[in-house]
């Protein structure tokens, strides 16, 4: 039987991670190790500073009581399986909210993905883009689809990507029937501003609260459709993530830049 480990970052009681437990549970023997609490915009983040522990919910469905996504992967591989059986497929999601454009740096459900390749198991990072997070009744339904069939052809042996790569998968917040199909994409230029809040407590106390900046972007100049246009016009975003910063087109560059004189 396969294995799949899952998480998220929006906490083990999320619509989202129990509907990727109901996708993907006809595919192989799933696990469930998911923050204890909300961690999102926690990026790759990992916790060196306080012990951790894992907290059984039921059967095969852990808490990781004050973990990052990354604390949530990396801490299954080591104590969850063997490592002559290490699942054969990391999923994280389904989010609750896109993963677009440079948010994809800032997101702990990519992150939990790129943990997952860093240690050479297939991953994917999956978001559903809600126009309004109070989605209670939510389906998940175009989600739940995308990933079953994305997670088979993985999981049958064909996965696209290279070394240290893995896929965002974007949703579009449309029934089955209505979405106009997949775009094969890049990440698009995110717009941000200011959306820190300021506020008094009761005490007189200043604090800041940090909202959500409008999903606002520009196109790059390559011809390529970005991840926002396709969940725009309607299409389910899929695009491939590399891991390496490296900004290769620069190096020549930089080095004829180090020794001018």
């Amino acid at each position: 039987m396969k294995r799949i480990l899952i998480t998220n970052d929006d906490g083990y009681e999320s619509l989202g991670l129990l509907a990727l437990k109901e996708a993907l549970s006809p595919l192989g023997h799933v696990v469930i190790v998911a923050p204890a609490s909300e961690k999102s915009a926690c990026g790759h983040g990992m916790t060196l500073t306080r012990p951790l522990r894992f907290v059984k919910i039921e059967d095969d469905f852990y808490k990781l009581d004050d973990g990052s996504p990354t604390d949530c992967i990396y801490l299954s591989l080591n104590a969850l399986y063997d490592e002559k059986f290490l699942p054969d497929l990391i999923v994280s999601g389904i989010n609750i909210g896109s993963n677009m454009g440079e948010d994809v740096s800032y997101s702990g459900t990519a992150s939990a993905a790129m943990e997952g390749v860093l240690h050479g198991i297939p991953s994917i990072a999956i978001s559903q883009v809600l126009k309004d997070k109070n989605y209670f009744g939510f389906d998940f339904a175009l989600a739940k689809k995308t990933i079953y069939n994305l997670a088979k052809k993985i999981l049958e042996g064909s996965y696209p990507l290279q070394f240290r790569e893995f896929l965002n998968v974007n949703i579009p917040q449309l029934r089955p029937k209505e979405c106009k199909g997949i775009q094969i994409t890049e990440l698009g230029i995110r717009s941000y501003g200011n959306d820190a809040h300021l506020h008094r407590n009761p005490r007189g106390e200043e604090y800041y609260w940090l909202g959500l900046h409008p999903l606002a972007w520009s196109e790059r100049e390559n011809g390529e459709i970005s991840d926002f246009s396709a969940i725009a016009q309607g299409y389910i975003s899929i695009t491939p993530i590399t891991l390496d910063f490296t900004a290769r087109a620069r190096l020549v560059g930089l080095r004829e830049w180090l020794n001018a004189k």
